[in-house]
């Protein structure tokens, strides 16, 4: 009883804070039969970023299945691939990838470059691959999404909604059971390269076990989170929240909440992803760029970068160590920006893709 009520108290203190009532739309659904237990502006059109790649994903997935690919196969980067913007792996042109590592490269490090590689081996080349995309959408039932790439980068065209994204997360869960274990990986190993998975949910909750995760400065920081505890699968999405620590605790609270809803708690409610009614006031794609937490979107320092920063001003300067030099290139890495050649007007560069 006592677990229950503070965890009720934090779901309190979460609906009351401010910048909670500032985040985008949210949608907690059970995956057995699409029942919906939270929804709040699922009908909002938003920019996916890397939630993109649970449909690049899934084709990979048909592609499979239907016997085209091999998870041997390999596959090459091209030119086209080599130019995407990071998050990448940064392969040369030419160099090879097995299908199956490529996967892991695509959902683990939501490598963009990957996610063209992918897309080239499917259907030629990106653009037919993205017809694909859209077709594979209405068939899926996802009536106002439209996809322009295969990886999620800023594209004022590119578009979806949460209960969009809850049809897809849901078919590639019970479409590719036998897939499941690739979106429940906290980290690959490429070479001498151990890359984490950007979904922090994976290390800190109970029975989690995927999906992806999303970030561009336009869409903020966008979740697909799953998890399974005694035999209930939930999925929470979330879209637009100013970090990835928000993210992480909006998407976890869903969850927790839906654990706790069971039995007669649940016995009259027959809303699904499917037949609850579409919102007659839904509103079009805004950019959340101004509240985001990141230098690289609008000058913004986070909490926790202020904080590095005041106790570093207050700590004696000392030799960097090799520990200190990787964290250091890994945040140059993660901070790399993006905005050259992109369509649409997204102001400065935006910070790396998640």
């Amino acid at each position: 009883m006592r677990r229950g009520t503070a965890f009720y108290a934090l779901l309190l203190i979460i609906a009351f804070c401010p910048r909670a009532l500032a985040a985008g739309p949210a949608l907690l659904f059970d995956v057995s039969n699409g029942k919906v237990l939270y929804a709040e502006d699922v009908d909002n059109h938003w920019h996916p970023a890397s939630l993109t790649k649970l449909m690049t994903a899934y084709i990979a997935f048909e592609e499979i299945k239907s016997g085209r690919l091999a998870l041997k196969s390999k596959i090459s980067c091209s030119a086209a691939a080599h130019k995407e913007p990071p998050s990448k792996l940064g392969l040369p042109v030419g160099s090879e990838l097995t299908v199956d590592m490529a996967l892991q490269a695509l959902i683990v490090k939501s490598a963009n470059d990957v996610a063209v590689m992918l897309a080239e081996a499917v259907a030629g080349n990106e653009s037919a691959f993205v017809e694909r995309m859209n077709a594979t959408a209405k068939r899926l039932g996802m009536r106002r999404t439209n996809f322009t790439n295969a990886n999620g980068l800023p594209d004022t065209e590119q578009v979806t909604t949460a209960r969009d994204l809850a049809k897809l997360s849901r078919a590639v869960i019970t479409d590719f059971p036998e897939f499941s274990h690739y979106w429940s990986m906290p980290q690959m190993k490429l070479g001498k390269r151990h890359l984490r998975s950007h979904n922090g949910l994976l290390r800190s909750v109970e029975g989690a076990d995927g999906l992806k995760t999303g970030f561009t400065c336009d869409s903020g920081f966008n979740i697909v989170a799953s998890a399974t505890r005694d035999g209930r699968h939930l999925v929470a999405i979330v879209l637009g929240d100013p970090s990835s620590a928000e993210r992480n605790v909006r998407a976890k609270s869903l969850l927790e909440y839906g654990f706790q809803q069971q039995g007669w708690a649940q016995l009259f409610n027959n809303k699904t992803v499917d037949n609850m009614p579409y919102a007659p006031t839904a509103s079009g794609v805004k950019s959340v760029r101004a509240s985001v937490e990141a230098w690289s979107c609008n000058g913004k320092n986070s909490k926790s970068a202020k904080h590095h920063k005041r106790a570093a001003q207050r700590s004696p300067k000392k030799k960097p160590s090799s520990a200190d030099k990787l964290e250091a290139a890994q945040a140059s890495a993660s901070t790399t920006s993006v905005g050259v050649g992109l369509r649409g007007t997204f102001g400065p560069a935006s910070r790396a893709q998640e």
